[in-house]
């Protein structure tokens, strides 16, 4: 008897981050988040998860601009509750900022979803280099 090859599971897209090594000097900028939608709902789960553990737990989640879906209050992500914001604040439009009670506030520039490879790559390095 023979059985039939369980087929792959779907593997996650790979997650398009790009932090500023160590944090000795504040900057304005902590790196860089290549999304592949303005889905915050869908798209939280896999940023959160990548982040750094030293970053902590991430509490709360400020999104900039109009361009994000629906932003509900607060969403679950890995069994944890995590508050949402949107800030239509002109001074840092495409950003989301990270809170971690006790552990910092990380401000990650948003490359458009839309944006080519071509155009996203200088964008996310000049990010991550604090060249923003």
């Amino acid at each position: 008897m023979t059985t039939a090859p369980q087929p792959p599971l779907p593997s996650l897209p790979l997650l398009r981050l790009r932090l500023a090594p160590g944090r000795s000097m504040p900057r304005p900028i902590d790196g860089a988040w290549w999304p592949r939608s303005y889905d915050l709902l869908a798209e939280l789960p896999q940023l959160l998860a990548g982040l750094p553990r030293a970053w902590g737990h991430i509490t709360s989640v400020t999104v900039h601009g109009v361009a994000w879906s629906a932003v509900p209050g607060r969403m679950l992500v890995f069994n944890q509750v995590v508050r949402l914001r949107r800030s239509l604040a002109a001074s840092a439009p495409h950003t989301i900022v990270l809170l971690a009670p006790g552990q910092g506030r990380w401000d990650l520039l948003v490359v458009p979803p839309d944006t080519t490879e071509e155009a996203a790559e200088p964008l996310m390095a000049a990010a991550a280099d604090g060249q923003t």
